[in-house]
């Protein structure tokens, strides 16, 4: 493997990016509390580890190659993006908004859900396989075996991204009471959920790579 601090330094800089993921993490933190975004950032991790494997097994170069799977997997993430902004501003036309339904502490599957979404919303966004395969392999000597560096640089990004989410759930749990006030909730559900919608309409007029 070759440049692999300079591969650390790309990857925080992408992280920091923000998107459908970060998105996801943000509005289950402030409607939810601190255990919804962990529980969202671990589904996040988890569908980070399968895109990983995928890219080890040679599986996500089959994906990008096939124009037919990859616009599955891009439909699919893209209706599942929609789908999500707009529960989220239709949330906010109910008299009790999200927290009677994402919030409920009483609700059997509240944290189940949030690591579902964050799950969902990384394994289906099909962006994320052609990063490892486009991003990966410039790091890597072509003439060396490449299944151990990609699986230490697939974990290495998975570290990272978990790290950032702490710190961030941390950070958005530490002023919550600002970000948990009904209109601050109302105004980033809003946002996240129009953020969303626009995700899922980029995903879903990406075009596939060949």
């Amino acid at each position: 493997m070759e440049n692999f601090y300079l591969f650390v330094l790309m990857c925080i800089f992408l992280i920091l990016l923000p998107g459908p993921d970060t998105a996801i993490a943000t509005k289950n933190t402030v409607t939810i509390g601190k255990l919804g975004g962990l529980k969202t950032a671990l589904g996040t991790c988890c569908a980070l580890l399968i895109h990983t494997s995928a890219a080890v097994l040679g599986l996500s170069a089959i994906i990008v190659k096939s124009a037919l799977l990859f616009s599955v997997f891009k439909y699919v993430g893209a209706v599942y993006l929609i789908y999500l902004g707009v529960k989220t501003l239709w949330s906010l036309r109910k008299k009790e908004g999200a927290a009677s339904v994402e919030t409920n502490p009483k609700g059997p599957f509240k944290n189940t859900s949030c690591f579902k979404q964050g799950f969902l919303t990384n394994l289906l966004n099909p962006k994320v396989a052609v990063f490892f395969l486009t991003f990966l392999p410039q790091f890597v000597d072509a003439d060396s075996n490449t299944f151990i560096p990609f699986l230490l640089m697939g974990i290495t990004y998975t570290a990272l991204t978990a790290v950032w989410f702490l710190l961030y759930i941390y950070l958005i749990n530490q002023i919550s009471a600002f970000m948990k006030k009904p209109k601050t909730q109302h105004m980033i559900e809003g946002i996240t959920g129009t953020v969303l919608i626009g995700f899922g309409i980029k995903l879903a007029l990406e075009k596939a790579h060949h």
